[in-house]
């Protein structure tokens, strides 16, 4: 058959959709991606480790960063990749949770998210502010300043504040997609809920990851006024309810979710553990090349030099 503009026959006149075709490589632990043969950019998503919520009415850990780039340029050798687990969980009474650790895709002009803001200290440590991070902690104490989010800067932003503190009730920890709420909203012994996180599709459907940890509050004694913080969509640990075994829960494993603060109940007043973090890299096509039974060869040279056809 005789082609027109340098094209070649097809097969079947089927199309050729980029999208079905993607690579999708998933790190739940660190190691090193190799690319396809012909992929010279992806999409990524790089979610650090969540922080941890801290004890005994203590606020919540503020989630990893969470930072997704498109067309990231992907070397042909193997790329180091780090991932951030979540800070461990904490029982001290009058010192903050940990800060998570952080996520890191490639060495040349790394893409790094920084892990979660651990939640403040609580009980008889006096006021006192959220720790900084990707997303900040959750303050404790009457009053005090949650931790602040997207530390160090980027853009677009890594993460969001720590909720404040007004009351006995620990502020929530910030989340990828919106801020801790405050602590002592509504009743002082109220705590903050963890801070949303956000949604991506790069794994091809859609998930959240990088919900804060909620606050924790003191023993309810039965009064539903004093309620804990949830965790944040997304993985977001909750806090403890001050009830026994109310202890904060820990952010889910790879969503990069803080954790809850702990209540203050003895002996439940262990402030919940960060969630891990996790790596994505998405080789998939931008948008559809269809085939229409004859290829162009511009537009084959072009998807192979993008690395779009795979």
């Amino acid at each position: 058959m005789a082609d027109l503009n340098g094209g070649i026959v097809g097969v079947d006149n089927a199309p050729f959709d980029a999208d079905q075709d993607a690579v999708i490589t998933t790190f739940n632990s660190s190691g090193t991606f190799t690319a396809a043969t012909y992929t010279t950019q992806a999409t990524v998503l790089v979610v650090a480790g969540g922080g941890g919520g801290a004890a005994v009415i203590g606020g919540g850990g503020g989630a990893g960063g969470y930072r997704e780039i498109s067309n990231h340029p992907v070397p042909s050798s193997g790329v180091p990749i780090t991932v951030g687990g979540g800070a461990a969980s904490s029982s001290a009474p009058n010192s903050p949770g940990a800060n998570g650790a952080n996520s890191v895709f490639g060495a040349a002009s790394p893409i790094t998210s920084t892990g979660g803001g651990a939640g403040a200290r609580g009980a008889s440590g006096g006021p006192a502010a959220g720790l900084t991070g990707g997303s900040g902690g959750g303050a404790d104490g009457n009053p005090a300043t949650g931790g602040a989010g997207n530390t160090p800067p980027t853009s677009p932003s890594q993460g969001n504040n720590g909720g404040n503190s007004i009351g006995p009730g620990g502020g929530g920890g910030g989340g990828a997609g919106a801020v801790g709420v405050n602590g002592g909203a509504g009743h002082p012994q109220n705590a903050g809920a963890g801070g949303a996180g956000t949604a991506s599709s790069i794994s091809g459907s859609s998930v959240t990851r990088g919900g804060g940890g909620g606050g924790g509050t003191v023993a309810s004694d039965g009064n539903p006024e004093y309620s804990a913080g949830s965790g944040g969509a997304g993985g977001g640990g909750e806090g403890g309810n001050g009830t026994p075994g109310g202890d904060g829960t820990a952010g889910s494993t790879n969503t990069g979710g803080g954790g809850g603060g702990g209540s203050y109940s003895y002996p439940s007043m262990i402030g919940g553990a960060g969630g891990s973090g996790v790596v994505i890299v998405n080789e998939a096509a931008v948008g559809t090349v269809n085939t229409s039974g004859i290829w162009d060869m511009n537009a084959l040279y072009d998807n192979v030099k993008a690395g779009t056809w795979v």
